[in-house]
């Protein structure tokens, strides 16, 4: 992209001075017809620099001055504004209608077939007045405050004061068409709304600074069977709502004479009885508590149904041993005077 070249006069706190005008080898004829109409004095323009000096003169009359745009604003802030119910009378009461003028700094119709616009002092300290008196009053009231707040707000508004004073609006050479007497002109085509969105852009809204992420440092989660970081040699106690395990069905029995004492009574019985021929029912093993270590790791409590009681040996020696026991009356003594029931049959 080549490099756009503009004349001092169109630099910022420049002050104005004749455009810089370039012309081709052989000037277009809606130029021609521009010059004439708005010429009070017939020139001849039969010529390039003809051309030329007529065109020069006509831009840098003080007249020539060209209304870009005219932009609404309000006359006041926002909180000072009138109320009405009629909408016609805020509009009349609040709100000025300011035109955008502007001169010509530059025409080139050889390389960028374009002309170059600088708005006028007046327009840069209308702008100016409106964007600290009302602009910035209204963005700071909208705005929740920080420390840095009216910093911000001044910053925003040099920024500007800068931008307005640089801005220079560039279009197609064939806006000079709007051309009219004494070098005043306007734009045509729309372009107007191209200058009204140029400007527009240059009020910057005022932004807080984003809030600041505060890290949360959490402890490290401890395993579910890991015990406290404090009191890790210590044994936990049990949990006082647990429930009392079962006790031991061999202490709920009643005391009953061993099975020496039993033995020792009949001698004989057990002497001639064989020991394939003893048939006596095993006894159910009867619940055990099993092994723990309460006193070191906590174990979760747990509820077991009662358990019957079961017959223990002692019992069943005492009910089958001596010569009275037997089936209706049958002694264990007696066995032998009865034949087996397999030689009856």
């Amino acid at each position: 992209m080549p490099c756009i070249l503009l004349p001092a006069s169109a630099a910022a706190f420049a002050p104005r001075s004749p455009p810089t005008v370039v012309l081709n080898t052989k000037v277009d004829p809606w130029l021609t017809a521009t010059l004439k109409r708005v010429n009070r004095i017939k020139r001849p323009l039969n010529s390039v620099p003809q051309h030329f000096r007529c065109l020069t003169d006509t831009l840098a009359a003080p007249s020539a001055i060209w209304t870009l745009c005219s932009i609404m604003l309000p006359k006041a802030p926002e909180a000072e504004l009138r109320k009405d119910e009629n909408p016609l009378v805020e509009a009349l009461f609040n709100y000025q209608l300011l035109h955008i003028d502007a001169y010509v700094v530059h025409v080139d119709m050889v390389l960028h077939n374009e002309v170059a616009f600088k708005l006028t002092p007046e327009a840069i300290e209308s702008l100016v007045e409106y964007h600290k008196e009302i602009y910035s009053l209204d963005i700071a009231a909208n705005t929740w405050n920080w420390s840095e707040k009216e910093a911000q707000v001044k910053k925003l508004h040099e920024e500007f004061i800068q931008a307005v004073n640089k801005f220079v609006y560039r279009t197609h050479a064939t806006a000079l068409e709007g051309l009219e007497e004494d070098g005043a002109g306007e734009l045509l085509c729309g372009r107007s709304e191209e200058v009204r969105n140029a400007i527009m852009g240059m009020f910057l809204p005022l932004l807080p600074p984003p809030p600041r992420v505060v890290e949360v440092v959490r402890p490290a989660p401890l395993l579910p069977s890991t015990p406290g970081v404090g009191n890790w040699w210590q044994p936990s106690l049990p949990p006082l709502h647990a429930h009392p395990l079962p006790p031991d069905s061999w202490k709920i029995v009643p005391s009953s004479p061993s099975n020496a004492s039993s033995a020792d009574s009949h001698p004989s019985m057990w002497a001639n009885m064989a020991l394939n021929e003893m048939q006596l029912p095993s006894p159910t093993p009867s619940y055990t508590q099993p092994y723990t270590t309460a006193g070191w790791y906590s174990t979760p409590s747990f509820t077991m149904a009662p358990i019957p009681q079961l017959p223990l040996p002692s019992m069943l020696a005492q009910q089958q041993c001596g010569t009275g026991a037997g089936f209706g009356g049958f002694g264990w003594d007696r066995y032998n005077d009865f034949a087996p029931i397999g030689a009856i049959m």
